[in-house]
């Protein structure tokens, strides 16, 4: 018997009993459904986050800060390089902690992070506030029209949606290359302004938290009327810097990292401060698939109930099949294949369901909660996880038949014609 009958004569009495074929089918659709969702989700938030990633900063960034001394049971002792912001005293970075972040092995440069920011942004009417941190290398800007900043000779700043209507521009391109006034309150809250010219504009996204983007010579400008007329010991100091790692390999980047710490400094990868975020998301996206697979494990018990009530509905019919020559094997495959069937229907109309179901969702999340997350598609449908979906169930389902099948093969000719 070629593949062709015998894939035929599984799909004729999978079909034979259409009620018991079709709830059979129904668990196997819920279970699908579940497991695709599941997955689309958590492929939607990892594709975004990696996209968030991206744009945070290169690979082989490391993110250095003075270490607090917290040791001894009694107060902290006074560090001179520690500055009060919000009520706290934060340990700031000097240009000879620049320097000897440098000096560590595998250390290529160091960006100090400078700063203050603008009070203000203004171009023709009322003035907004704002938000700005200079653009580190190796960062990647979510941009709908334009570029993001450039190093040169002047100021550049790239804007979010939300700024082109409030500073009146017509369009997201209409903004790119129009100049914008900024105010900057000075040591004794004095506003001095300087212009900048519009780079581009951008999505706002999760790990910018609405700050908007400047080239170098923005944030130098703005650092000057910050620190304008501060004594010696109150400028250049820096919360944080940037170390740029020769290379972004997980070994390299843990050996920065405790040379960095060997000597007084805290230091984070990318991947440290935006783990947590994505174990959290992974986490609940393996809770939500073992539901998914627990309603799988329960349909493949429909699959061996409505084989095994096949076997019995259908063993003259397998008496006389054996009968006319059928081999054991032969036997075994049929019902092997009446049982794949039923995970490759309810595994098909699963994800087609969920495909169907996620476009709505996405559609909605994109009006809604994520109206301010443009870009994050809450459901992606990856085919590769798809065809692995599809494989899996059919494994299980073939795995759930090979009992009844077993049996079927194994049923004496004789015994099965005299059956009643």
């Amino acid at each position: 018997m070629r593949f062709s009958d015998t894939l035929k004569m599984a799909s004729s009495g999978m079909w034979r009993n259409k009620s018991r074929t079709i709830l059979t089918i129904v668990a196997i659709f819920v279970a699908a459904f579940t497991i695709t969702a599941t997955t689309a989700i958590g492929a939607g938030v990892s594709a975004y986050i990696d996209k968030q990633i991206s744009g945070f900063g290169a690979t082989n960034a490391i993110v250095v800060t003075a270490q607090a001394d917290t040791s001894g049971d009694g107060p902290a002792k006074y560090d001179p390089n520690a500055q009060e912001m919000f009520g706290r005293s934060l340990v700031t970075l000097t240009e000879d902690d620049i320097t000897k972040i440098s000096q560590v092995k595998d250390v290529t440069s160091v960006t100090p992070v400078q700063t203050g920011s603008p009070s203000f942004i203004q171009s023709s009417g009322e003035k907004f506030s704002l938000r700005t941190q200079p653009l580190l290398k190796g960062q990647n800007v979510d941009t709908v029209a334009g570029v993001e900043p450039q190093s040169g000779a002047s100021p550049e700043i790239i804007i979010s949606v939300p700024y082109v209507k409030a500073l009146g521009f017509a369009s997201d391109q209409d903004a790119v290359g129009k100049t914008v006034t900024l105010g900057v309150s000075n040591p004794l809250t004095e506003i001095e302004t300087f212009t900048a010219t519009v780079s581009g504009v951008m999505n706002d996204s999760l790990l910018s938290g609405g700050q908007l983007f400047v080239n170098d010579t923005f944030q130098k400008r703005v650092t000057e009327i910050v620190q304008q007329d501060l004594p010696a010991s109150a400028i250049n100091r820096f919360p944080t810097a940037i170390a740029y790692a020769s290379s972004s390999d997980p070994e390299v980047l843990t050996q920065v990292k405790k040379g960095l710490e060997d000597i007084g400094f805290s230091a984070q990868t990318l991947e440290d401060q935006i783990g947590v975020v994505k174990q959290i998301f992974d986490a609940i996206t393996i809770v939500l698939t073992i539901f998914g697979v627990i309603a799988l494990l329960a349909a493949s018990l429909g699959v061996v109930n409505t084989l095994y009530m096949s076997v019995q509905d259908r063993t003259k019919e397998i008496g006389l099949m054996k009968a006319s020559g059928l081999s054991s094997g032969k036997v075994f495959a049929l019902f092997s294949f009446e049982a794949m069937l039923l995970g490759l229907w309810g595994s098909i109309l699963g994800i087609v369901a969920a495909w169907g179901a996620g476009q709505g969702v996405n559609s909605l999340a994109s009006r809604t909660f994520l109206k301010d997350l443009p870009g994050f598609d809450l459901m992606l449908y990856p085919v590769e996880s798809m065809l692995i979906i599809v494989g899996v169930i059919l494994l299980i389902t073939f795995l759930a038949g090979t009992l009844p099948a077993r049996r079927a093969s194994r049923l004496d000719p004789i015994n099965a014609l005299r059956y009643e």
